[in-house]
């Protein structure tokens, strides 16, 4: 089975994130690690990812949650034929974080999924669709689930792991 890459957003994924309880329920994954988790630059969070794929060695599937799903997309258009798919759960609204989009806006050559909410104080749900769109990827919107964090009450997600299983099975895309 390949290595799965969870790739956090800003401040990381606590104990009690689900990322982190993914991490447990995954064989074989790796999270990537920002140098700062407190400040948000789109390109060295990119290379981050970059690296760890490389490091990785072999195709992943990417589990990104918020900025962190900013930083896969820009990494993986350097990447594409090294990741097999990608679950982007709650992707940061790059205008909030002054990131540049003209980047961001190309089609993903693997499946990918945007699971968001529809009241993120993160990202409105018009706009997590719009990226979903610009990324070839498909969107799901789970209702009122905040910024599908523990803040939110998502620590343990088994229906979001159900959904990757289903991403990683071929199912959903």
């Amino acid at each position: 089975m390949a290595k799965t890459l969870i790739v956090p957003g800003l401040r990381n994924s606590g104990p009690a994130h689900w990322q982190t309880w993914f991490e447990t329920q995954l064989p074989d994954t790796h999270r990537v690690e920002q140098e700062n988790w407190e400040r948000t630059c789109l390109s060295d969070w990119a290379a981050r990812v970059r690296d760890e794929i490389d490091a990785i060695g072999e195709k992943v599937w990417i589990v990104a949650h918020s900025f962190g799903c900013l930083a896969t997309v820009t990494a993986a258009f350097e990447r594409q034929d090294r990741i097999l798919g990608a679950l982007l759960v709650a992707p940061a609204d790059p205008h909030r974080f002054g990131e540049p989009t003209a980047l961001l806006e190309e089609k993903l050559q693997f499946p990918s999924l945007v699971v968001a909410s529809t009241n993120d104080p993160w990202v409105k749900a018009s706009a997590a669709e719009y990226w979903a769109g610009q990324w070839g990827s498909a969107h799901l919107n789970i209702g009122e689930a905040g910024h599908i964090n523990v803040d939110s009450g998502h620590g343990p997600w088994p229906e979001g792991l159900r959904l990757f299983e289903r991403l990683r099975a071929d199912k959903i895309v």
